[in-house]
């Protein structure tokens, strides 16, 4: 990935033509054009390329946006290492995105019996923790697949390399952050926080839950691995790192309230400062995007424990980091990595909605073929349709029971109370229990239904 280009200073570009700048703005196709560069946020390096109207220059376009944006533009206490402030503001779109975050991300989504139950609902968590702690991982690099993490972390299986170590540090971070939400974010928690993912998932175990030090980790530095590498992003020094960890604190625990600043955007720039500062030697994009949720859990957005941002991250991975060095260059303008985070969030909300759109679609479907089966319960029907579903799935009791969030015992009267029923069958792999459907799960269930309505 190549540093982008600096963008030309708007001021100088003013000054050199004032009135060529105000004849601009009062043409109409200017300022049709101007919007669309205000709606959509283009960096420098794909709006130069935008086709101009008559007389303009990609330069004056530039110069108009920014002029508009200065007005609204808020300074945050984040600082560059030169000491200049970086402030973000609000277009329309970002606007629109937050009003529909709003409308859903508090949880309104899932108090209206849109889930079936309770239970579906702590089911649906622990398949976004885990989605949220494997895509995270992979963004830093964890290489699996989605279907093995997941396997790894149902079973409780040990991790069998460092990509697996990640994604279950990661997991255990999260979980963590569940309890978290209710405290203040200190260093304390932070180092906490950092020295759970990266045990034994980095180069220095030393390095594991302490801040980099000057002047042994002042070499490091965001570098490109590609077939050219160089340096993307260059942090503050170690010995700068307290002072600014306690701007970063102050700024997280809402020890200033004004300017009002909305808690999405907020949780954002929180991602971003500690992504900026890198205060560790490794993980340090793991530890941001767990802040993240920390913010929001605890400004009452209960719905992102259901949502995974970074797996819409991963997804545009390449974006992401330039979204972080656009907002890096030039005025040091966080609106880029805002944006991009906005629309990650408002894709991962859709998400939720389609997946509880595909819910009561099952539900129907389960209700129809399981109506006649007598004396099943929610858990026992939602395992039938899956292994309906997947006719060679093995099922246990361990697996089960992490997926409904029961008691062991529970889970074992579930999967045993099918096998007597003969809809699946055991075996025993070493000490453990497996439950596999039997071969003739569909004629059996549309037996039973018979035999129920007779």
């Amino acid at each position: 990935m190549k540093v982008p280009e600096e963008p030309p200073n708007f001021t100088s570009v003013f000054e050199k033509d004032p009135p060529k700048y105000f004849n601009a703005i009062a043409r109409s196709d200017v300022q049709a054009l101007l919007r669309k560069s205000i709606s959509q946020y283009p960096y420098w390096d794909k709006l130069k390329y935008w086709p101009m109207p008559e007389g303009i220059t990609p330069e004056l376009l530039w110069t108009l946006r920014e002029w508009s944006a200065l007005a609204e533009r808020k300074q945050i206490p984040l600082v560059d290492t030169s000491g200049k402030s970086f402030s973000y503001w609000l277009p329309n779109q970002a606007q629109a995105w937050l009003y529909q975050i709003d409308r859903n991300a508090p949880g309104q989504l899932l108090l209206d019996e849109n889930l079936p139950s309770s239970q579906e609902r702590d089911r649906y968590i622990v398949s976004s923790l885990m989605e949220e702690a494997i895509a995270s991982s992979q963004i830093e690099g964890a290489a699996t697949t989605r279907r093995v993490a997941k396997e790894m972390l149902r079973t409780k299986r040990p991790p069998a390399d460092k990509s697996e170590r990640m994604i279950l540090n990661n997991y255990r971070a999260i979980e963590r952050l569940r309890v978290l939400k209710e405290s203040p974010i200190t260093l304390e928690i932070l180092n906490e926080l950092h020295a759970i993912l990266a045990e034994e998932a980095i180069d220095e175990p030393d390095a594991a839950g302490r801040l980099r030090r000057s002047p042994e980790d002042d070499d490091v530095h965001v570098i490109d691995d590609g077939a050219d590498p160089h340096i993307l992003h260059k942090p503050p020094k170690g010995s700068e790192l307290p002072e600014r960890l306690a701007r970063f604190l102050a700024f997280a625990n809402d020890e200033q309230s004004e300017p009002f600043i909305h808690p999405v955007i907020k949780a954002i720039l929180l991602h971003f400062w500690l992504a900026y500062d890198h205060p560790y030697v490794d993980g340090n994009g793991r530890v941001a995007r767990a802040v993240f949720y920390w913010y929001l859990l605890r400004k009452g957005y209960w719905l992102f424990e259901y949502v995974s941002l970074s797996r819409m991250v991963l997804r545009a991975a390449g974006q992401y980091y330039r979204a972080f060095l656009y907002s890096e260059r030039g005025d040091k303008d966080a609106t880029y990595f805002i944006m991009f985070n906005l629309q990650a969030i408002h894709l991962a909300i859709n998400e939720v909605q389609k997946y509880i759109a595909h819910k009561q679609a099952e539900i129907r479907r389960s209700t129809a073929l399981l109506r006649g089966v007598r004396e099943l319960n929610s858990r026992q029907r939602e395992l039938l349709l899956d292994a309906l579903k997947k006719p060679g799935q093995i099922y246990t009791i361990y697996g089960h029971q992490q997926t409904h969030m029961v008691s062991y015992q529970t889970a074992r009267n579930d999967l045993f109370g099918l096998v007597d029923k003969k809809l699946l069958t055991v075996s025993k792999a070493g000490r453990t229990f497996e439950f596999l459907p039997a071969e003739k799960l569909p004629n059996m269930l549309k037996l039973n239904s018979a035999e129920a309505g007779t």
